[in-house]
C-alpha cells in the first residue's frame, strides 16, 4: 500500500498548495463493483451491465464502469494520498468540475493522485480546492478528472 503524505494542521494543508502527491495502489475495476454500483444507483445501462451485448455492440470492446463509480473511489483514494492530523473532522464540501476523458473497461485497473490546488480559511478551519486524476494502467488519457473541495476543520 502507498504511503500517504501526513499533514499537520492549518499551515501544513497551507503548505501542499501547487503540489501533486502520489499516486495511490492500483484497484482492479471488477465486473462484480460494476454491478454493485448499477443496483445502487438503478443505472443499469447495458454497457455496464451486460457483458456479452456490450462485447458485440459496444465500441469499447466490453463493458465499463459508470463514471460516476469511478468519481466515488475518491473517498477509497484520498487516505493513501495525505493524511490530516491537527484536525477534529474532515466534511466533502462538493465538487467543482468532473470530466470523464476515457472509458474504464472492467478489468483495468485505476489508481489516482492529487493536486491542492487552493487552500481557503473559513471559520473552525479550511477549505481545500484539489484536482483529482484518475488513470487506468497503460492509458494514455486520464479516465477521470475531479476538482473537489473538502473542509478540515480544528
Amino acid at each position: 500500500m502507498s504511503t500517504p503524505t501526513t499533514v499537520d494542521g492549518i499551515e501544513g494543508v497551507k503548505s501542499l498548495v501547487g503540489q501533486e502527491v502520489g499516486p495511490t495502489d492500483w484497484v482492479e475495476i471488477t465486473q462484480d463493483m460494476v454491478n454493485l454500483f448499477a443496483d445502487a444507483t438503478g443505472d443499469h445501462q447495458w454497457i455496464h451491465v451486460d457483458v456479452e451485448r456490450a462485447k458485440k455492440e459496444s465500441p469499447f470492446g466490453g463493458p465499463i464502469a459508470h463514471g460516476y463509480l469511478t468519481l466515488s473511489l475518491i473517498p477509497r483514494f484520498l487516505p493513501q494520498l495525505t493524511q490530516f492530523t491537527g484536525f477534529g473532522m474532515g466534511v466533502n464540501y462538493g465538487t467543482e468540475k468532473v470530466r470523464f476523458p476515457s472509458p474504464v473497461p472492467v478489468g483495468a485497473k485505476l489508481r489516482a493522485k492529487t493536486r491542492f490546488d487552493e487552500v481557503t480559511d473559513i471559520k473552525g478551519g479550511v477549505q481545500i480546492q484539489q484536482t483529482v486524476t484518475f488513470e487506468t494502467e497503460g492509458g494514455t488519457k486520464p479516465a477521470c478528472v475531479a476538482t473537489i473541495v473538502v473542509r478540515q476543520y480544528v
